[in-house]
């Protein structure tokens, strides 16, 4: 019987006869390929199970993506066409021209550039507190992102709130338009010559340029094109997206056609609506001074940063430390957050 022995006596391998050697030597090659060869031949489950994961998740990523395009292709326009090719606005989306648009990232550049160039400038001075060639670069590298942030972060903002500001001068004007439907039709009147009555009242208190003006214009053409009074209301409380219209077309379509008491409905709506819109102008009233003092919270710091460095050059450096703007940029982030939570506690709807 032969021994075979490895090149220490730690790594001795036994192998009783050169059979016996080699058959050990091939059984730990063919476990080692047993072991892992099926795994790399045949999956294991827990391979499979990561390789499955991996492309769910590639799925989910590519999911995302798909639903993202097929958004922002579904973009709702800001016109619509009536039934009688009369073009109306869509007053639940509102997108700016270049024009407004280059006005108001140029404002929203301006105000960052300085607010950075306020907190983050006169980086990188020599001993001496001289600029350098580097503290140059970093300011205008300052201004230019804060500049470009706050155009970013300003142009949605503002964006939304011309929408609302749209939607909210058209529930006034709503408001208005039943007064004078009420008014007309106690006079005796039916309820498309009311509709008729109010579109000349109207246009005399607040021109034909006006939104309700031009969305009562767009009922009347459409009664004269055949189509339903409740179908031009119904239309014109989609596309303005306001609660109240809505609520108005969907009660004066049942109504209408069941016969309601439409002086009634819209006696009723024009009162709710009107005091649904003195109760937020009371609340508005009482949360004015709480705004001013939240804008004013925002900008105090601004101020006061910016006296501080002009005022006291010695003191100013220390801003420039590493410590300095890291205490800098976590104070920059809590005054932020204080503001839009300060914003977010105040916007009271009714």
């Amino acid at each position: 019987m032969k021994h075979y022995y490895g090149e220490n006596q730690g790594d001795m391998g036994y192998g009783e006869g050169t059979d016996m050697g080699c058959q050990e030597e091939n059984r730990q090659n063919m476990g080692y390929q047993t072991g892992y060869g099926q795994e790399t031949g045949h999956e294991t489950e827990y391979e499979q199970q990561i390789r499955n994961q991996g492309q769910g998740a590639f799925v989910e990523a590519k999911e995302k993506k798909e639903k993202k395009k097929k958004k922002e292709k579904q973009m709702q326009p800001q016109y619509y066409m009536s039934v009688t090719n009369m073009t109306t606005w869509n007053y639940n989306v509102y997108y700016m021209l270049k024009k407004e648009k280059t006005l108001y990232f140029l404002v929203a550049f301006l105000a960052g550039g300085f607010v950075g160039y306020v907190f983050f400038g006169g980086l990188f001075k020599d001993e001496f507190y001289s600029p350098t060639i580097k503290t140059y670069i970093s300011d205008i590298s300052v201004i230019f992102i804060f500049g470009i942030l706050f155009g970013k972060i300003y142009l949605p903002m503002r964006t939304e709130q011309l929408k609302e500001k749209k939607k909210r001068i058209l529930k006034l004007q709503f408001r208005d338009m039943l007064e004078s439907l009420t008014t007309s039709l106690n006079a005796g009147s039916n309820t498309i010559d009311a509709f008729q009555n109010v579109y000349e009242d109207l246009k005399v208190q607040y021109g034909e340029e006006a939104d309700i003006v031009y969305e009562i214009s767009v009922i009347l053409s459409g009664i004269r094109n055949n189509h339903t009074i409740e179908e031009m209301l119904k239309d014109f409380g989609w596309r303005s997206g306001v609660d109240d219209i809505i609520s108005f077309s969907q009660v004066f379509e049942v109504s209408y056609r069941k016969g309601g008491n439409i002086k009634d409905i819209v006696r009723n709506t024009h009162n709710i609506l009107s005091d649904k819109m003195r109760i937020s102008e009371d609340i508005e009233t009482q949360i004015t001074a709480a705004k001013n003092e939240n804008n004013i919270m925002i900008v105090m710091p601004v101020i006061l940063i910016a006296m501080i460095k002009s005022m006291s050059p010695d003191f100013a450096s220390n801003f420039a430390s590493i410590s300095g703007v890291i205490a800098t940029l976590v104070s920059l982030g809590l005054f932020i957050l204080s503001y839009i939570i300060g914003r977010k506690l105040m916007e009271i709807k009714i």
